[in-house]
């Protein structure tokens, strides 16, 4: 089949397809006489798992490692179980963090149903966000970078 009834079949773009085969987690295809790409219903299959292997939050590489493994033959199943278990530590720590984030906004918005428009003078801040006058603590925050930081704040 050619790249376009492949990327109809699998939702796949093909676009990226062919960004799979260049760095090595999809085999090349076959090319055709007139030099189109043939692929087999094995393309399917790989296709299929590498989306599956990316809705549990492996990386392309770490997808590339497991599937190279598997081209030796060699068993992947506790390196793919190591490989779950960080990416479901670094989620646990991000819903963690997620959670801070809500109850601070929370904090936020219920302080901000209090403050009085007018005072609002600061022209370097938002006082809902960001107070600073006598008698109202500053909003404790996360650095930049910090787990569960959203990149805007």
């Amino acid at each position: 089949m050619r790249i376009g009834t492949l990327s109809t079949r699998t939702s796949v773009p093909a676009k990226t397809i062919r960004y799979y085969e260049e760095i090595g987690v999809l085999p090349p295809a076959e090319r055709s006489p007139n030099g189109y790409r043939a692929y087999g219903t094995d393309a399917i299959e790989r296709l299929d798992f590498i989306k599956d292997a990316q809705a549990t939050g492996l990386t392309l590489d770490e997808i590339a490692t497991v599937l190279r493994l598997r081209g030796k033959g060699e068993s992947t199943c506790e390196h793919v179980v190591h490989l779950l278990d960080h990416h479901l530590a670094h989620l646990d720590a991000r819903i963690e963090a997620l959670h801070a984030t809500r109850t601070r906004l929370v904090d936020i918005i219920e302080r901000a149903k209090t403050l009085d428009p007018a005072e609002c003078n600061d022209p370097n801040r938002c006082q809902t966000i960001s107070p600073r006058h006598e008698g109202s603590p500053a909003v404790a925050h996360e650095p930049h970078g910090a787990p569960g930081a959203h990149p805007h704040l």
